[in-house]
Protein backbone atom coordinates (compact mmCIF):
# COMPACT_ATOMS: atom_id res chain seq x y z
CA UNK A 1 0.00 0.00 0.00
CA UNK A 2 3.06 2.79 0.71
CA UNK A 3 4.06 1.91 -2.87
CA UNK A 4 1.01 2.90 -4.82
CA UNK A 5 0.77 5.90 -2.18
CA UNK A 6 4.59 6.88 -3.10
CA UNK A 7 4.02 6.06 -6.59
CA UNK A 8 0.81 8.48 -6.82
CA UNK A 9 2.08 11.22 -4.26
CA UNK A 10 0.02 10.54 -0.89
CA UNK A 11 1.19 10.96 1.95
CA UNK A 12 -1.86 8.86 4.18
CA UNK A 13 -4.82 11.38 3.17
CA UNK A 14 -6.31 9.98 0.42
CA UNK A 15 -7.05 13.35 -1.06
CA UNK A 16 -3.28 14.33 -0.61
CA UNK A 17 -2.57 13.38 -4.12
CA UNK A 18 -4.77 16.18 -5.17
CA UNK A 19 -3.89 18.97 -2.87
CA UNK A 20 -0.18 18.13 -4.78
CA UNK A 21 -1.90 18.54 -8.20
CA UNK A 22 -1.78 21.57 -10.18
CA UNK A 23 -4.79 23.17 -9.98
CA UNK A 24 -4.96 24.36 -13.56
CA UNK A 25 -4.15 20.90 -15.12
CA UNK A 26 -7.38 18.68 -14.81
CA UNK A 27 -6.99 14.71 -13.49
CA UNK A 28 -6.48 12.28 -16.74
CA UNK A 29 -9.56 10.45 -16.99
CA UNK A 30 -9.71 6.48 -16.92
CA UNK A 31 -9.79 6.46 -21.07
CA UNK A 32 -6.71 8.91 -21.33
CA UNK A 33 -4.84 6.40 -18.68
CA UNK A 34 -5.58 3.52 -20.58
CA UNK A 35 -5.18 4.55 -23.54
CA UNK A 36 -1.20 5.84 -22.16
CA UNK A 37 -0.63 2.11 -20.82
CA UNK A 38 -2.22 0.72 -24.50
CA UNK A 39 0.26 3.10 -25.92
CA UNK A 40 3.33 2.14 -23.93
CA UNK A 41 3.02 -1.79 -24.07
CA UNK A 42 3.17 -0.96 -27.97
CA UNK A 43 6.30 0.37 -27.29
CA UNK A 44 7.85 -2.23 -25.21
CA UNK A 45 6.69 -4.83 -27.73
CA UNK A 46 8.24 -2.77 -30.82
CA UNK A 47 11.23 -2.46 -29.10
CA UNK A 48 11.01 -6.30 -27.76
CA UNK A 49 10.23 -7.51 -31.70
CA UNK A 50 13.33 -4.86 -33.00
CA UNK A 51 15.42 -6.50 -30.74
CA UNK A 52 14.73 -9.95 -31.58
CA UNK A 53 14.79 -9.57 -35.21
CA UNK A 54 18.07 -10.80 -35.41
CA UNK A 55 18.96 -14.10 -37.55
CA UNK A 56 20.66 -15.15 -35.03
CA UNK A 57 18.70 -15.13 -32.30
CA UNK A 58 15.77 -16.09 -34.49
CA UNK A 59 17.62 -19.10 -34.83
CA UNK A 60 18.58 -19.96 -31.55
CA UNK A 61 15.14 -19.33 -30.70
CA UNK A 62 13.58 -21.97 -33.27
CA UNK A 63 16.02 -24.90 -32.23
CA UNK A 64 16.07 -24.10 -28.46
CA UNK A 65 13.86 -27.44 -28.00
CA UNK A 66 16.47 -29.44 -29.34
CA UNK A 67 19.44 -28.45 -27.15
CA UNK A 68 21.83 -30.99 -26.15
CA UNK A 69 22.36 -31.32 -21.88
CA UNK A 70 24.90 -34.38 -20.21
CA UNK A 71 23.14 -36.44 -18.50
CA UNK A 72 22.89 -36.74 -14.96
CA UNK A 73 26.00 -37.74 -12.93
CA UNK A 74 25.69 -39.58 -9.63
CA UNK A 75 22.48 -41.13 -8.27
CA UNK A 76 20.15 -39.96 -5.44
CA UNK A 77 22.42 -41.61 -2.56
CA UNK A 78 24.36 -39.18 -0.27
CA UNK A 79 27.94 -39.69 1.89
CA UNK A 80 25.28 -38.75 5.27
CA UNK A 81 22.54 -41.51 4.41
CA UNK A 82 22.26 -44.23 6.77
CA UNK A 83 21.94 -47.21 4.64
CA UNK A 84 25.16 -46.29 2.89
CA UNK A 85 27.08 -46.94 6.33
CA UNK A 86 25.75 -50.78 6.58
CA UNK A 87 27.49 -52.27 2.88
Amino acid sequence: MSFLRRLFGGEGNPDAASDHADPATPAPTQAELVAEEQARDRELLRADAERMSDDLIQRQLRYSDRSWTPPTQGGTRRADDEEGAEE
